[in-house]
């Protein structure tokens, strides 16, 4: 689950050619989620992340938690939801 969008702030100083050194700034975005597996809050660049994800539709999966063996008990409770048997062909678009 998406939660909300943060911004780090880093100063750096540099030396120039004449030895004085000038202050700069660096800002980060990072985009904070809530995993819908472990409920473990977890960030991520915002830059890394495609923006039509950051929304409550897509779900989203901590780097500790295993994205495919979630993925699969997903699938096991959509199938039971809509009561489809394991070995039935039917596609997303008969749905």
């Amino acid at each position: 689950m998406f939660k909300r969008i943060e911004k780090e702030v880093r100063f750096y100083l540099r030396k120039s050619k004449t030895g004085k050194n000038h202050p700069y700034k660096r800002v980060r975005s990072y985009a904070i989620f809530l995993c819908d597996e472990c409920h473990e809050e977890f960030k991520r660049e915002k830059g890394k992340v495609d923006p039509k994800r950051l929304d409550d539709y897509y779900v989203h999966v901590c780097p500790a938690c295993d994205p495919k063996r979630f993925a699969q008990k997903k699938g096991v409770e959509q199938r039971r939801k809509l009561n489809i048997p394991v070995d039935a062909d039917i596609t997303i678009d008969e749905l």
